[in-house]
């Protein structure tokens, strides 16, 4: 079992940062593949990142290219979601998501989900 837990949810103004940290424990030696949705109420959650554990390579959605980046740090356990140039439509709850084998945006696939952080833009 892996347990995950988001940080650094926040409200900001439009154009502001944001850093999103997940902490992993557990059997986190058994993930291979890690990312954030996003979702919001009245839609499907949404995959915002992800990232190949072992080799560092990324994945995003087209609305966040440039503004987004996402790293691991293995040796802590962690993922993070740097998050630059904020809009407003870039609000929402912000989950990470960990599993054995890759998911890239769906959601069905993610064996593990932390509760959520809230990332509020506004004008």
């Amino acid at each position: 079992q892996v347990q995950l837990v988001e940080s650094g949810g926040d409200s900001v103004q439009v154009g502001g940062s944001l850093s999103l940290i997940c902490s992993a424990s557990g059997d986190t030696q058994s993930l291979n593949y890690l990312g954030w949705f996003r979702q919001v109420p009245g839609k499907e959650r949404e995959g915002v990142a992800g990232i190949i554990k072992a080799t560092g390579s990324s994945q995003y959605v087209d609305s966040v290219k440039g503004r987004f980046t996402i790293s691991v740090d293995n040796s802590k356990n962690i993922v993070m979601l740097e998050m630059n140039n904020l809009k407003t439509e870039d609000t929402g709850m912000y989950y990470c998501a960990a599993a054995r084998t890759w998911f890239w945006r769906s959601p069905q696939l993610v064996h593990y989900w932390g509760h959520g952080t809230q990332v509020t833009v506004y004008e």
